[in-house]
């Protein structure tokens, strides 16, 4: 059971970065990635995925804020 939401965790995981990748929207690559973060806490794996989706989440928001040049 834990080995088929690891799989699916993973695929999740993936999924957000390729959308990045791939030039995506945002929103969508961030959905993959609580999604995983999701799925992780249901299944008992939370401690294991939420640092490498804090990753993920922390470069998105720096990519935004870049994206969105500066403030004035």
């Amino acid at each position: 059971m834990k080995g088929d939401a690891r799989d699916r965790i993973q695929k999740l995981l993936v999924t957000g970065d390729n959308r990045l990748k791939q030039g995506v929207d945002p929103a969508k690559a961030r959905e993959s990635f609580e999604q995983a973060l999701a799925l992780a806490r249901e299944s008992g794996l939370e401690d294991a995925v939420r640092p490498l989706v804090e990753v993920r989440l922390a470069d998105l928001d720096r990519w935004a804020d870049a994206a969105s040049g500066p403030r004035e």
